[in-house]
């Protein structure tokens, strides 16, 4: 509504979502998007040198100019960014002075300093016609009376904002309510899913489990009781099994909604066909091998696999430029029959955070669904890796309804599949995990869901919990 007030911000409104719809209708071809990224490319690296202090100094070698195609070789003559620039260089990376912002938002400070995340409405509109063009080919099967739960998680996040500017934008109701919030609450918070009734959930895979809990608990049950038809996840690691579980638990259908950060903003939708898409009208994306920061050559099915890094095609408070997000990813090609245009992603962890176990390497989104491919119906879940005698051995601890109603569970399935990837035995246990898999803060998505007992010692101050949550909440 604010665009009425400024003719100049509505006319760039009404064009920038004639541009997505355009493109996400696939009335684009190849040959139009590169050029149109080109030109992005070029525009964002005059911005920014003219603009910020920091890249005025990283890119004073750097003429736009030069950039004549989006080649590996001429991207590799710009520098990349990285988070500890972000750290050091604070509000000297920012484009624009923090009065020109809409709001000011922050990082969560979790993996280290908190650094300024403002957004104009440059950012937002770019950002937020995006996310409404992807996500209407999900809400649109669910009909036009829709209330939609935002569960976020502090009031310098965007995730509350993002979300409910979305669901507005598709003429949706929205409740926003952060459960651990003390003027809010578990109990609050279920209550109000429930008398509204709530037909959707924004929420990371933690908290929705988390609500079944609570809704179990309480002597309710989450598919009886509660009204949601789709639930949209983001800010954990999300693989297709935990998402299905979620499903199942709730009776509603479970996307992996986002990937984002607050520094880098929206870098992946879901369609709705349960696919996580790029944003290329928003982003120019690369993957690199993290050891040597060289581009990754395709396989023969055209993935490619290793860290993200991406370049803002906007121009707001903050873009950034060959920015290392320090995810390790899976990136295709568009294919034929899906339901947007765009390249997809799987957001697989931390590139730190890949775990060698029996002498192979795996991802902890490739560990999270190798464990949880079967079971279903668990209202948490804990993978403990432990070295026995010098041998790796892992542990599944899962919490399950006190009457085990709508669970699914083969020992002798997942030990098998555990065997064939890793070659390592693997244990059960049963009982409530309490607090083990979350903060018990204001941040929830960075529960430690895979604890790597193997690293703990008495004398050492770093933690045995790995946090692995490769896609982070806007």
């Amino acid at each position: 509504m604010f665009t009425v007030f400024d003719e100049e911000l509505d006319r760039t409104a009404r064009e920038i979502r004639d541009r997505h719809r355009s493109y996400a209708a696939g009335r684009w071809t190849g040959e139009e998007l590169a050029a149109h990224q080109l030109d992005a490319f070029r525009t964002t690296l005059d911005y920014v040198k003219k603009h910020s202090v920091f890249y005025g100094r990283h890119l004073a070698g750097v003429d736009p100019a030069s950039i004549t195609s989006l080649a590996p070789e001429q991207l590799a003559t710009v520098p990349f960014t990285t988070k500890d620039h972000l750290r050091q260089e604070f509000a000297d990376v920012l484009s624009l002075p923090m009065h020109k912002a809409w709001i000011f938002y922050e990082t969560t400070g979790t993996t280290g300093r908190s650094t300024p995340c403002p957004r104009d409405n440059t950012d937002s509109l770019h950002n937020n016609t995006a996310l409404t063009v992807y996500y209407d080919t999900i809400f649109r099967e669910y009909g036009d009376e829709q209330i939609i739960a935002v569960s976020g998680p502090t009031e310098l996040h965007a995730f509350g904002d993002t979300f409910g500017e979305v669901c507005r934008n598709l003429g949706h109701a929205v409740a926003k309510m952060w459960p651990h919030s003390p003027m809010v609450g578990f109990d609050r918070a279920l209550e109000t899913l429930r008398v509204l009734p709530a037909t959707g959930l924004f929420s990371t895979p933690g908290m929705a489990l988390t609500l079944a809990k609570k809704a179990r608990a309480a002597g309710l049950d989450p598919k009886r009781d509660f009204r949601l038809d789709v639930i949209m996840c983001t800010g954990e690691l999300a693989s297709p099994s935990l998402l299905e579980n979620i499903g199942e638990v709730w009776g509603a259908r479970v996307h992996n909604a986002l990937y984002a950060s607050q520094e880098a903003s929206v870098m992946g939708a879901a369609g709705t066909d349960g696919a996580l898409y790029t944003a290329p009208l928003l982003n120019l994306y690369e993957v690199i091998d993290p050891d040597t920061g060289h581009a990754v050559d395709p396989g023969a099915d055209g993935v490619r696999t290793g860290e993200l890094v991406v370049t803002s095609l906007y121009q707001g408070s903050k873009p950034l430029v060959r920015y290392r997000t320090g995810d390790l990813v899976r990136l295709a090609p568009p294919a034929a029959g899906r339901s947007l245009p765009a390249p997809t992603l799987e957001v697989l962890g931390r590139t730190r955070d890949t775990l060698r176990i029996g002498g192979r390497d795996i991802s902890g989104y490739d560990l999270e669904e190798l464990v949880l491919t079967h079971p279903r119906g668990y209202l948490d879940y804990q993978v403990v890796i432990d070295a026995v005698d010098g041998r790796d051995e892992l542990t599944l601890r899962l919490e399950l309804p006190e009457d085990r109603t709508g669970v699914r569970l083969d020992e002798g399935e997942i030990v098998r599949a555990v065997d064939d990837r890793l070659g390592v035995p693997l244990h059960f246990a049963y009982g409530p995990l309490g607090s083990v898999t979350t903060t018990g803060a204001m941040v929830s998505w960075k529960a430690a869901r895979v604890e790597d007992r193997r690293l703990a010692a008495p004398d050492e101050e770093q933690a045995a919990a790995l946090a692995v949550a490769g896609g982070r909440a806007q």
